[in-house]
């Protein structure tokens, strides 16, 4: 009957034993179905003696229910795909005469019956690889999802015609049974004879409705819990349908079994633990939906609800590296229950095994999964190539993980496939080891081993990486490459060992540790400190962990005090979220860069300490010192906004502002150690405003024509300030709106911490009136357009304003429209500007907004700066502004431009005589001098180059633009490394005497006083 040779001989014998009872058992009908099946299908006689030989579950399914077995072979239910709705539609129809007659035998006879079919259809699948492991699963996944949803439409209704309807007191509406799949069952990955870990709750807290006897909701709710869990868990004649596990619930064993949305929340804010916190990852709605009556609470919101609820204990808002000692810890506790029970060869549980895998995505998930929603995928497969895409693993890891992971898994099903029995440990048997090779298609029992421990090796080797003790580690590469003088073990004393401050200074000398005085007072002030009395002990565990390789690492530093006090004040920034230190402690590299960064900079010492969750940048150094170009800007940014919700402003504006706050940080490390020079650091803070100001208008502009519509239509006579839009050309071009940036914006010469000086633009009929249902004006809605980008710039959120905004500039000033027609701009530059906005002019350019209207805007720009001017008024008002601003804004006093450079005093390397002001003054007294003759001088924003075209234009010579560019670049080298360190712009008089000499004889030259 069966094809023998096509059997490994060592099976034949067990087979022709099942061929004979088989023979002995069936009728000779059964037998001519059997046949029938073969001919209409001649692969299954194959597949069937594979079967026979790989599952004993299958052999005693086709001995004891016959008839049933050969419906399942005849139904093509083996050789096809099942989908979600097809299996529910199966188990619907099976039900719907129990439903009726409310018979609870029969439901859960057929329940059982419904589970042993598909268990046959998804062992026969996967043991004949007619589907991936992916498939199995997810089949299982699905099976145990219809059977739940199936028991709580029949016992709700059941308990409804008793008690009545469960329903909510605030809201007054029924109310759903919310069932949370945990563990596999939520990753949708269960295996195929696996336990469902399952956590039942409810919206609201009232009574039932409409019944014979009213009761509490939450008595009604324990009442369906536990049928629903006797119904698929007890088992009887017929067996089971899956073991029921709530231990994951509340309070375990000793919880109640169900509760309500608001304890639930309240019990993990309060009482929740890290194990849970990892087990909440996999939680997925698996059912919900009120059952009966007419307003139905959707299962799907309410599920939603919970899980939103749920989800700040799970994914905490900064980068978690808790996780990884949790981690570590659950996985010793693990290993130890494995050495004690002698499960070493558990495919699972062992070394190398599933759960490593899992371990190692799920500590990404909780690192991260609280700042980027794509690690909140269930999915091991799903995640591997994320954590790859991320360089989060080694490269090749991920896909040496998924291919172990997939191994693994199929080696599981194997073995439990054989007897339908919940075991991942590896056969010991001769028989059942060779049973276990044929299945996973090997032709020897070594051949088999040797792939297992290839991929377990390979498992193990990734876990090690990821989950492994740094402190073990850094001591062993310390001990071996480093002096033993310098290994950060010798300098624990110094911590924790309770020295007075005399012994703690000769401590700190004989490690030879720049200024051991002041660092022993740092020390002392701090174990002494309010802030370490008030730490948990958990807290103060990892501060007496962290704070030994601190010390260790300011050797190497100067002025290590200075740094010491600034690592003192982040210490006591994060001391009530001392997740920030482990990070530290997991991440030597991040310490070290900690260190140099806090070194060589004020600046960012307190940008880190005001934001920690900004120490994610200092883990990878690739990224930390080599910021991207504009067009890497535009696109990183661009996908991070892709994960925000359209219409959640306020997390957008998070997303912004994080955004801004890694990007300064990274080009502020980069100017420290002398990555990127001072042009190119002005010029990628600069691409990094525009970058931000164009997603701030995307948004804006979105919010805007979401409520109002597009604004109206331009005609050929774009920009005019009269008319409608009723006489409006067919072919017209939508109106347009542009950002300009004046002074350092516009000249690409941001710095640290600059302002953004702005001015908005538009081209639309101010009359006419936008598509929307809720109509505006053009002006109206232009207006408004421009106070919501400053709201998103400016407003203060968790991390602070993304910029301060000063709009002075505009035509008019404070007293102008916030957002003017470019016809307006025009005029007001024509005919009502002063000399110093014309100056301003300058050094404007659109950093944002429609192609066609930046265009139109140059023009202008081009055409007012190239008008013929007379030059001693235009020499007076440069001078008289220049005096003004001197004399509010310098050092020196007296406003004197011919005042000599001298040691005396200090230096405003800005404001003073010879300084940054004087050489912008000379620029733009030069391009309003001569442009309309040398028109390329009104190409240019930055000072830099219209210096150069001065020259290239012959209006200044060589020399002098020589000594210009020079100056101008040591002056603002020097502004941006005073910057670095919060200090002002000013230094010794004797700095500088040469430049500000130069610059002062070509002021001379060029304008006279």
């Amino acid at each position: 009957m069966l094809p023998l040779d096509q059997i490994p001989t060592e099976f034949h014998t067990p087979l022709l034993r099942q061929i004979e009872l088989w023979q002995d058992h069936v009728s000779d009908d059964q037998q001519r179905k059997l046949q029938l099946c073969f001919d209409e299908s001649p692969a299954l006689q194959g597949q069937l003696a594979r079967m026979w030989g790989l599952s004993d579950f299958v052999a005693r399914f086709a001995l004891e229910q016959t008839d049933d077995f050969l419906f399942c072979l005849a139904s093509q239910w083996l050789t096809q795909p099942l989908s979600f709705s097809e299996m529910n539609a199966q188990l619907a129809g099976c039900c719907e005469e129990f439903f009726e007659a409310s018979d609870e035998l029969g439901f859960n006879r057929v329940l059982r019956v419904f589970r042993r079919r598909m268990m046959l259809r998804v062992l026969w699948r996967d043991l004949c690889r007619l589907g991936s492991m992916q498939e199995t699963v997810g089949d299982m996944s699905n099976m145990a999802d219809v059977v739940i949803q199936a028991a709580i439409r029949f016992f709700y209704r059941s308990l409804e015609s008793r008690w009545g309807k469960p329903i909510g007191k605030i809201s007054g509406l029924e109310q759903p049974l919310v069932v949370l799949g945990m563990g596999k069952l939520g990753g949708r990955e269960l295996n195929v004879s696996s336990d469902i870990d399952l956590i039942f709750a409810y919206p609201e807290s009232g009574e039932t409705q409409g019944g014979r006897k009213s009761v509490s909701n939450q008595e009604f709710f324990i009442k369906l819990g536990q049928k629903i869990i006797q119904s698929i868990d007890t088992v009887t004649a017929d067996g089971f349908v899956f073991r029921v596990d709530m231990r994951l619930r509340p309070y375990g064993q000793s919880g109640a079994l169900v509760l309500n949305f608001d304890a639930l929340e309240e019990y993990y804010q309060s009482q929740g633990r890290e194990w849970e916190r990892y087990a909440m990852i996999k939680a997925r709605v698996v059912s919900g939906d009120v059952v009966s009556g007419d307003a139905i609470v959707g299962g799907d919101k309410a599920g939603q609800r919970l899980m939103t609820m749920l989800q700040p204990f799970t994914y905490r808002r900064y980068l978690d590296f808790s996780a990884i000692d949790s981690m570590r810890d659950m996985k010793a506790l693990i290993n130890r229950e494995v050495q004690r029970k002698g499960m070493s060869t558990d495919v699972k549980l062992g070394s190398g095994g599933i759960r490593e895998i899992e371990f190692i995505v799920q500590v990404f998930q909780l690192i991260r999964g609280g700042r980027d929603k794509r690690f909140r995928e269930r999915q091991v497969l799903v995640l591997l190539p994320l954590l790859a895409s991320e360089e989060l693993l080694a490269q090749g890891a991920s896909t040496a993980l998924a291919n172990a992971y997939v191994f693994l898994r199929n080696v599981e099903h194997a073995i439990q496939g054989y007897q339908d029995k919940q075991t991942q440990s590896l056969p010991i048997d001769e028989l059942g080891c060779q049973r276990l090779a044929w299945a996973m298609d090997f032709s020897s029992w070594d051949a088999f081993y040797s792939a297992l421990e290839q991929h377990r090796s390979c498992v193990r080797e990734s876990f090690n990486e990821v989950i492994a003790d740094p402190e073990a580690e850094e001591v062993n590469a310390d001990c071996s490459e480093v002096d033993s003088s310098n290994s950060w073990p010798l300098w624990v004393p110094a911590w924790i060992d309770d020295l007075s401050i005399e012994q703690l200074q000769h401590q700190l000398q004989e490690m030879a540790l720049d200024e051991p005085d002041q660092v022993a007072k740092i020390i002392t002030d701090l174990k002494q400190s309010r802030v370490l009395m008030n730490m948990q002990a958990e807290g103060r565990k990892r501060l007496d962990d962290l704070m030994p390789r601190l010390l260790h690492a300011l050797h190497s530093q100067h002025e290590s005090a200075a740094t010491l006090q600034r690592v003192v004040t982040f210490i006591e920034t994060v001391s009530r979220r001392t997740t920030y230190l482990v990070l530290l402690l997991e991440n030597p590299k991040a310490l070290q860069q900690l260190i140099a960064l806090f070194s060589g900079s004020c600046l960012i010492a307190e940008q880190l300490s005001r934001y920690p969750v900004l120490l994610d940048e200092l883990l990878d150094v690739r990224t930390l010192y080599s910021p991207p170009a504009k067009q890497e800007l535009l696109s990183e940014l661009r996908q991070q906004m892709l994960r925000v919700e359209r219409d959640d402003l306020e997390q957008q504006m998070e997303v912004l502002r994080y955004f801004r706050l890694a990007h300064s940080l990274r080009v502020a490390a980069s100017e420290i150690t002398g990555a990127l020079p001072l042009m190119k650091v002005s010029d990628y803070l600069t691409w990094l405003a525009e970058t931000l100001l164009e997603h701030v208008l995307e948004i804006a502009w979105q919010q805007m024509t979401d409520k109002h519509g597009e604004p109206g239509l331009v005609g050929s006579n774009s920009g005019s300030d009269s008319g409608s839009g009723s006489d409006l050309e067919s072919d017209a071009a939508p109106p347009e709106f542009i950002i300009v940036g004046y002074g350092k914006m516009g000249g690409i010469e941001l710095g640290h911490g600059s302002d953004l000086d702005l001015v908005f633009i538009h081209n639309a009929v101010p009359t006419a009136y936008t598509q929307g249902d809720k109509s505006i004006d053009n002006q109206t809605f232009f207006t408004r357009l421009g106070q919501r980008i400053i709201h998103i710039l400016g407003t203060q959120t968790l991390t602070g304003k993304l910029y301060e905004v000063d709009m002075r500039l505009r035509p008019s000033g404070n007293s102008g429209l916030l957002v003017c027609t470019l016809n307006a701009f025009k005029k007001y530059q024509q005919n009502d500007a002063w000399t110093w906005e014309h100056q301003a002019l300058v050094r404007a350019r659109v950093v944002a907004g429609g192609a066609g209207l930046q265009n139109e805007f140059e023009e202008v720009r081009k055409n007012v700066l190239a008008q013929p001017r007379e030059l001693q008024p235009l020499k007076m008002d440069v001078i008289n502004m220049r005096t003004k601003m001197r004399d509010h804004l310098g050092t020196q006093g007296g406003g004197a431009q011919d005042q000599k450079a001298d040691a005396v005093g200090s230096f405003h390397i800005k404001q003073d005589s010879g300084g940054i002001v004087d050489i912008e003054f000379m620029t733009q007294y030069a391009v309003l001098a001569w442009a309309h003759q040398a028109p390329d001088l009104a190409r240019f924003t930055d000072n830099v180059r219209i210096l150069e075209s001065l020259e290239a234009a012959k209006l200044m010579d060589a020399e002098q633009v020589l000594k210009l560019i020079e100056a101008y670049k040591t002056y603002r080298s020097t502004g941006h490394r005073l910057a670095l360190q919060n200090n002002e712009a000013v230094v010794d008089g004797g700095q500088f005497i040469e430049q500000r000499r130069q610059v002062q004889e070509i002021w001379q030259a060029l304008l006279g006083t």
